[in-house]
């Protein structure tokens, strides 16, 4: 797992909005679509001649 629940949780609390429960679905497609950031971030790097990922690669 790439995201932490609880980090998640506290994200929702600070914010406000009142929607602080998280389901186990959710954090599941969530760790996918971040692990699918971080690798085309890494493909971006990688095309344009760099081993390090940065900021601008999202």
């Amino acid at each position: 797992m790439i995201t932490v629940r609880t980090q998640v949780k506290e994200m929702l609390k600070e914010c406000g909005i009142g929607a602080e429960q998280v389901s186990k679905d959710f954090m599941d497609i969530l760790d996918k679509k971040v692990e699918q950031l971080v690798l085309d971030a890494a493909k971006r790097a990688k095309e344009n001649g760099r081993k390090t990922v940065m900021g601008r690669d999202l």
